[in-house]
């Protein structure tokens, strides 16, 4: 394939993307988040003031409104330029972090690059570039990744790690070798920090550790139980092998739960944040309390961008209301407390 014709496919392949994202079945049927298998215990008596609440919180260094990511989603076409406004508004009114889709593209075709240029509309907000790690195998070095952070005026850089995905998709990238080392290089040369996520299929306190013996400065977990990106380019795909391996591995990886407990209890001082199969604020106050610093969700904020700006803010008014409540019915004030806080397994649905 000649790389021009490499790049069309690149921008075809993010449209594909959103539109299965939101019109097929790609969520995962038989994983979940496993959040299911705790409760908080109720206070019946907070001895708060509700209007008092905190939900404020740092993360690397900078203020949040609430604990919440936009996960990265997309880029590199005009619909994905018009969905990284829309939500680069909503970051910047209500002070969420924001993450931008894989920026590779940005690279290659610096052309695109205005439909994941966003800072204008969010100044002040932690913005998050993105490119994939297996790309340190495919002629990128840190000078490139240096240049993705500066185009777009990033306070991090995010590695995706996405084995499952790239074996399925139809044009994946299936190198890995020696890409541990290479996340080393990059983490000494380039001067922000670098967060290494997996896109759906979890990470594990193991590979947490070597990830952060090589200088990764924060993990997000970005766990099963949400999007099945094997479904997603499932649906891509028009080779029956491919299409068959992608329904195999529909459920495959580690719940978001289990990874954030895992990761939390060995490396308790590594900033964490939770993504993978989140939906409402009750969740996000259980992943805080699992041991998460903050807490990302995409296809929530995906859906409500294909729809409205008011659909937008309604979500996030939704989504901070919960996290309120949450923290006024366990009688906790602000985030630190409800970090803090014993959460219980659920016996009835955990034996």
């Amino acid at each position: 394939m000649k790389k021009e014709d490499k790049l069309n496919d690149t921008q075809v392949r993010k449209d594909d993307h959103i539109k299965i994202c939101l019109d097929e079945k790609v969520q995962f049927n038989q994983v979940t988040n496993g959040l299911e298998k705790y409760n908080f215990t109720h206070c019946c008596l907070p001895e708060l003031d509700y209007d008092e609440i905190d939900i404020s919180t740092y993360f690397l260094g900078k203020k949040l409104g609430s604990p919440i990511l936009i996960s990265s989603m997309t880029g590199g076409t005009k619909n994905a330029q018009l969905i990284n406004q829309s939500l680069a508004i909503i970051a910047q009114k209500y002070s969420l972090a924001m993450g931008i889709g894989s920026g590779r593209v940005i690279i290659e075709k610096p052309e695109v690059a205005k439909s994941f240029q966003v800072r204008s509309l969010c100044p002040d907000i932690l913005l998050l570039a993105n490119i994939g790690a297996v790309q340190l195998n495919y002629g990128y070095t840190w000078r490139e990744c240096l240049k993705l952070v500066e185009i777009l005026e990033a306070d991090t850089l995010i590695l995706h790690l996405n084995p499952l995905q790239e074996c399925i998709q139809p044009e994946g990238d299936t190198n890995f070798k020696d890409l541990l080392a290479k996340i080393g290089v990059l983490c000494e040369k380039i001067p922000v920090p670098v967060i290494v996520k997996e896109v759906g299929n979890g990470i594990s306190a193991t590979m947490a550790g070597k990830l952060i013996n090589m200088g990764v400065k924060a993990i997000d977990v970005a766990g099963a139980g949400g999007t099945s990106w094997a479904m997603v380019e499932r649906e891509r795909s028009d080779n029956k092998l491919k299409r068959e391996l992608g329904k195999t591995f529909a459920n495959w990886g580690i719940s978001t739960a289990d990874c954030v407990i895992d990761i939390a209890k060995k490396y308790p001082d590594i900033p964490l944040i939770a993504t993978g199969g989140i939906r409402n604020g009750l969740e996000i106050s259980k992943l805080l309390a699992l041991g998460a610093d903050i807490v990302g969700l995409a296809y929530p904020f995906l859906k409500a961008a294909m729809t409205s700006h008011e659909t937008l803010e309604e979500l996030v008014e939704l989504l901070n209301l919960e996290i309120k409540t949450a923290l006024f019915c366990t009688g906790n004030k602000n985030i630190k407390g409800i970090q803090s806080l014993q959460i219980k397994v659920d016996q009835t649905s955990y034996p």
